[in-house]
């Protein structure tokens, strides 16, 4: 028997002449979340920051019952984006203007879209940088996270012609004043024995730096799992196969699991964070890959108060991710070559973000 090919049915995902400015894409598969997310997240992280761990703390502070984690949380409203703006990437660039802006609890189901903000041609012209803002809503049609990333993207067609060059202003940091304190929190009473951390709000100092002490080895099969979980099917951290043929020769480790590795070891000298407010910038430095072993450093950019709140505060810090040497080893992210700056090599990551934390 003969068969006939009448076209392809696969959907091989985006490349980069395929988007165009203020593109609209609906994104595929809702996801409902579970405490099984949970469990395994835990799992394939060591994250222990107490809202997400303990049902009696959360409810303690007003939540309705223990709120998931922000970063998996994060990463699977994130991966729905993943099929038709960075399966054909070269790699994620960075992150900027993420907004946490609703708890998201077991039972959730969460959908994404995402519209093409900025576009531009590399000069080899065989890949280019799409810029995209995205937006995750709950079953109630309330957003639950936004954000800007920016990714590069491999051409297939070499002769399309480049895109005008378009590229967005983005905010430095999200501002105090529009930083999303849920109404019903209440951590006037909150106990620090419940963490093992006596330090609250009040006892950071810009500029302080906290060397966190731990570090973890990631294998393969582990960050492969959390990807999954993510359900973000991105080729560069599945296929060996085409990756042996690329120029870092084997499968990179999603830069999303890093930034929830680095959460999850900042949490000694940090033990009294609750939640994520925001992401202000973030860059993957460098590549890491299986058998890595992850440090991280935390600096404090800046303390802020938050309008009609005594109970609670913000801190805007930087975590620095590093691969394969301890926190305090290495004193700068950047080295000089030639007179220019770059990120030392051992730097994985360099994160921005703003935290959420008890007053005393």
């Amino acid at each position: 028997m003969s068969s006939v090919n009448i076209g392809s049915k696969i959907n091989a995902g985006n490349y980069f002449e395929d988007f165009h400015l203020n593109q609209v894409i609906q994104h595929a598969t809702p996801r409902t979340i579970t405490d099984g997310e949970t469990a395994l997240h835990i799992a394939l992280t060591g994250a222990r920051q107490v809202l997400h761990s303990a049902e009696t703390v959360a409810l303690s502070l007003g939540y309705k019952t223990r709120p998931i984690d922000d970063l998996l949380a994060f990463h699977i409203a994130f991966g729905k984006t993943v099929p038709d703006i960075s399966v054909n990437a070269v790699a994620n660039l960075g992150y900027a203007d993420v907004r946490f802006l609703q708890p998201v609890y077991a039972g959730d189901t969460l959908s994404t879209s995402s519209t093409v903000i900025g576009l531009k041609q590399n000069s080899n012209g065989k890949s280019g940088v799409v810029y995209v803002r995205s937006v995750a809503i709950n079953q109630d049609q309330q957003a639950v996270f936004s954000w800007v990333r920016w990714v590069m993207v491999h051409k297939k067609d070499l002769s399309a012609p480049a895109p005008e060059t378009v590229a967005p202003n983005l905010l430095n940091f999200v501002p105090v004043a529009e930083l999303n304190i849920p109404s019903f929190l209440d951590a006037s009473q909150f106990d620090t024995s419940i963490t093992g951390g006596q330090y609250l709000w009040d006892d950071y100092q810009v500029g302080e730096r906290i060397n966190h002490p731990a570090g973890m080895t990631v294998s393969d099969s582990d960050h492969t799992l959390a990807t999954k979980l993510y359900q973000n099917n991105a080729r560069l951290h599945f296929d060996d196969v085409m990756m042996k043929k690329s120029a870092f020769g084997r499968r990179l480790m999603y830069g999303g699991h890093i930034i929830s590795l680095c959460r999850a070891l900042s949490h000694d000298g940090l033990e009294n964070a609750l939640s994520i407010l925001a992401i202000n910038a973030g860059t993957h430095c460098n590549p890491t890959f299986g058998d890595d072993t992850i440090y991280t450093w935390t600096e404090i950019l800046d303390k802020w108060e938050i309008p009609n709140r005594s109970d609670v505060a913000a801190l805007r810090l930087r975590m620095v991710g590093l691969k394969n040497l301890a926190a305090d080893t290495l004193e700068n992210t950047h080295i000089s070559n030639d007179g220019k700056q770059s990120y030392h090599p051992n730097v994985v990551l360099d994160l921005d973000y703003t935290v959420l934390m008890p007053r005393k």
